[in-house]
């Protein structure tokens, strides 16, 4: 009985000692509306399996890998795997995600994008919002995780917005 109370005792103290949410947590971000428009754009007409169909060729033309889809969510998570480590990789790094990217002892990263299509109303009857958000992480030659960051380089979403609004189209006209 003694020993279940100091359980009891030290169990109560450990729960006391966490930190509390911070008031801000949920607070929008100054920079909330500028990544909304940068990450989403609208597609008019055509049905929620077409338009995460177009997302799914897309993906994969640019060298991911579907990882997860939830087609009645309209949801799909891919993904790919880049060595961080050799020269070329560190120079194309340094281009495209910022002189830090190029640290000599990163090994591999991996770059997801997540995919959130929703139905809205517009003029011209249904539309759909796509967003797309891009993450990568990065380990180590340790196999540490040095950084997990979201990449907000416009180039990126405007490469995959207008691959995506081509082949929406082309889906639409069956091509």
């Amino acid at each position: 009985m003694h020993r279940l109370c100091l359980f009891l005792l030290a169990a109560l103290g450990v729960v006391g000692c966490q930190n509390r949410i911070p008031d801000d947590a949920l607070a929008l971000q100054p920079d909330t509306l500028e990544r909304r428009l940068l990450e989403s754009r609208r597609f008019a007409g055509g049905k929620e399996i077409e338009i995460l169909s177009a997302c799914s060729g897309v993906v994969q033309d640019m060298g991911f890998t579907i990882d997860e889809s939830a087609t009645p969510l309209g949801v799909m998570v891919a993904s790919k795997n880049r060595e961080a480590g050799d020269a070329g990789g560190r120079v194309a790094m340094a281009l495209l995600f910022g002189a830090n990217a190029a640290n000599s002892m990163d090994r591999s990263q991996k770059i997801r994008i997540c995919i959130v299509i929703k139905p809205v109303a517009g003029k011209e009857g249904k539309e759909w919002v796509v967003r797309a958000t891009f993450q990568r992480a990065v380990w180590n030659s340790y196999g540490q995780l040095t950084r997990l960051e979201g990449l907000r380089e416009p180039e990126l979403y405007q490469q995959f917005f207008e691959k995506l609004s081509k082949s929406v189209f082309l889906e639409a006209q069956k091509i």
